[in-house]
């Protein structure tokens, strides 16, 4: 189990790996020598949005991504709003993009970042303006996107085969343009 929680909130004692009963059974969990503090490594709920305008999807690059990759739009929940206004305000802050419309993709784990991932269609209108973590975007018409095998990019898959489009993934031998 790793976590970056050696020390516990609450008190400063150490946190070791202790085993304790749940309502699973027998679980292994980071908890407090002294306070019986337990760190419970929840995932994080995350939000993506499939931002499509006059037929095309935005795809960004994030500053902080190696090489030449594009995604979507993603961003962490805020405490106390509700994921449609979390990715209303992510798209906002993030490319200046007014929400128009959202639904629901899907929901999907991504173990390796322990996130839970919401991901919504949304159609916007206005001008792209980046905010500094970005920084690269390109349109792109549905057919030509290529996804990836991880979070997002299952869900950006599932909501291109929804619209009877066969999703290429980027390690396909097929050649195809985009992300």
């Amino acid at each position: 189990m790793s976590s970056a929680y050696r020390f516990c909130p609450s008190c400063a004692s150490p946190l070791e790996l202790r085993a304790q009963a749940e309502d699973s059974g027998m679980v292994q969990r980071l908890r407090c020598t002294d306070c019986d503090f337990t760190h419970w490594n929840n995932p994080t709920p995350v939000l993506a949005a499939i931002i499509e305008r006059n037929g095309e999807l935005l795809l960004a690059r994030n500053a902080a991504w190696p090489g030449r990759f594009f995604g979507l739009i993603t961003g962490f929940m805020e405490a106390g709003e509700s994921p449609e206004d979390g990715i209303r305000r992510e798209i906002a802050e993030e490319t200046a993009l007014q929400t128009q419309s959202l639904s629901l993709v899907a929901v999907h784990d991504f173990q390796r970042m322990n996130q839970v991932i919401i991901t919504y269609h949304a159609v916007v209108t206005g001008e792209v303006s980046l905010s500094p973590e970005l920084v690269e975007y390109k349109w792109i018409a549905p057919n030509q996107v290529r996804c990836w095998r991880a979070g997002t990019g299952l869900a950006l898959a599932s909501w291109l085969r929804s619209r009877g489009i066969e999703p290429t993934f980027l390690d396909d031998a097929r050649p195809a343009t985009g992300a």
